[in-house]
């Protein structure tokens, strides 16, 4: 697992530093402040593949471009130093090092995933036929199979699920584990159905999930179901796929798996962005079948009740929350100190996040104005929001009648009769 990362001239910021948790680490902030490119910093530290285009260091750095990282590799701890070689455009280090760690699992926002099995992806280990340095699904891929010219990498889900079903082997076993935990709640689970033909053009029969209105083909399911589905599929597969390599090998299986996941909350419900993250801490010990298994998790997501969710389960020996900020014309990474905010919009309105209000940008304007006229800094007030009358109008347009705002406005409003005449 990742212990720490340090970059240096390359990325949003001139130095980022990270001393991430064993188990779960998760990342907040904007849009365009850097989250999805440390986690591809990330799968890159952990597998030296990049997901997508390589990172190279921005024009006008004017320190050398650096990335530094320090990984466990079972009792051992190992660190690394690459420097960016300009006149080659690539990333070197003096160590040669070409350890490994175990599986990563990599869900990137645009819906497809990137796969790192020890075991195959490895080329020092496979002298005869040289495999490729990862897997990469688009989405389509993750249905329909993954080919490498001749080679035929990954049947996809669909094949899989539906051969792994009528088997009614350990991998279909583990496949519905993986839905029943992966589910939003006992009332709503996700169950396999039986498979059937969905048209004339295709001749294959699609796997099917049991819905309290009758059987949805898994291609027909609402796209968080399907992503859903399709991390479930994927860590089943991959988890099949290193035992076997594993035993052609004559090694042990890793019981190491790092996940990797871009906005974790997409497509997703609130009730299932309630419990997305405590599942898939509890997944991988469901598909595994061992309690040795190490798990850690590096998560960038855009939605508090996620941070809500997990605070009966948080701790602060193994857990990290970092917030991402832009400061002038910088983007500043710190380590959020862990506090309870007791719900979704107290996080919301937490440093975690920054809003004021949890509200539209007008409520929170005319609360603000409000506030400033109970304090009597009229002089502050915004255009259009100058007198009681004025404040009293905008609030009733913008504010739910039952807002809890109402009552310290009412009072205020007595107390200073007045100013309303």
């Amino acid at each position: 697992m990742l212990e720490r990362l340090h970059l240096q001239g390359v990325g949003p910021s001139p130095e980022l530093h990270f001393e991430l948790g064993s188990r779960l680490n998760i990342l907040t902030g904007d849009n365009g402040v850097g989250k999805s490119f440390v986690l591809d910093v990330a799968w890159w530290a952990l597998t030296r593949t990049w997901a997508g285009y390589p990172v190279t260091p921005r024009r006008s750095a004017e320190i050398l471009p650096r990335i530094r990282f320090t990984y466990r590799s079972g009792e051992e701890s190992l660190e690394e130093d690459y420097t960016f070689e300009r006149p080659v455009q690539k990333w070197f280090t003096e160590s040669g090092s070409l350890e490994k760690l175990g599986i990563v699992i990599y869900a990137r926002a645009d819906g497809g995933f990137s796969i790192w099995d020890p075991a195959r992806n490895s080329s020092s280990e496979s002298a005869v036929d040289v495999p490729p340095e990862a897997y990469h699904f688009d989405t389509g891929q993750v249905w329909d199979g993954l080919r490498e010219g001749d080679k035929h990498l990954c049947n996809g889900l669909i094949a899989d699920w539906v051969a792994w079903q009528r088997e009614r082997g350990p991998a279909f076993q583990q496949l519905a584990s993986a839905l029943e935990v992966l589910a939003p709640s006992e009332g709503e689970p996700l169950r396999p159905g039986k498979p059937m033909r969905v048209s004339l053009g295709d001749i294959r029969d699609i796997p099917t999930l049991e819905m309290p209105y009758g059987p949805v083909p898994i291609v027909h399911a609402s796209a968080g179901m399907r992503r859903i589905a399709a991390l479930a599929y994927l860590l089943v597969w991959t988890w099949q796929e290193h035992q076997h390599a594993s035993e052609l090998l004559g090694r042990e299986p890793t019981t190491e798996i790092t996940f990797l996941i871009d906005e974790i909350e997409a497509h997703l419900h609130p009730r299932w962005q309630r419990v997305i993250l405590p599942a898939l801490l509890k997944v991988v010990d469901t598909v595994t079948q061992t309690e040795s298994a190490q798990v850690q998790t590096l998560v960038a997501t855009h939605a508090p009740l996620l941070l809500a969710s997990i605070e009966p389960m948080f701790d602060e020996e193994v857990d990290r929350v970092f917030t991402f900020e832009l400061e002038e014309q910088r983007v500043v990474v710190q380590e959020v100190p862990w506090a309870k905010q007791g719900d979704a919009v107290g996080w919301l309105v937490s440093s975690t996040f920054g809003l004021k209000q949890a509200r539209s940008r007008e409520a929170e304007r005319a609360i603000e104005a409000a506030e400033a006229f109970m304090r009597k800094e009229t002089a502050s007030l915004p255009p259009g929001l100058g007198t009681w009358q004025e404040i009293q109008q905008e609030l009733q347009r913008v504010l739910a009648g039952h807002d809890p705002f109402w009552p310290r406005w009412i009072v205020a409003g007595e107390r200073e009769g007045a100013l309303r005449s």
